[in-house]
């Protein structure tokens, strides 16, 4: 095995680990953006994903994601919310003025 070899395969590793990465801080997303509308008595019904990338803004280096998601506060009307993470923390969510029941 070459070290042009070795090397290609430390890459392909690294990139493994990272969309797996990647994939859990989704996860992660998800679970806290549940927790925060049962918090707040909101119906969530959708997330994304806005957009990923490296940042050292908040720290060590890490994923910086920003997401959005919709909810309903009476279940006729839909918001549009959104929140920052850094890793699998959140650093900032916004939620605009809502109807509440």
């Amino acid at each position: 095995m070459s070290i042009g070899e070795l090397s290609f395969l430390l890459l392909l590793a690294f990139i493994g680990f990272q969309f797996w990465r990647i994939r859990s801080i989704s996860e992660s997303a998800h679970e806290h953006v549940l927790h925060y509308c049962q918090k707040n008595q909101l119906q969530l019904l959708s997330l994304s994903r806005k957009k990923t990338r490296i940042s050292v803004r908040f720290g060590p280096l890490d994923w910086y994601s920003v997401f959005e998601f919709e909810f309903s506060s009476t279940g006729e009307d839909r918001y549009t919310g959104s929140f920052e993470m850094v890793g699998k923390r959140i650093v900032n969510i916004y939620t605009p003025a809502h109807r509440m029941n």
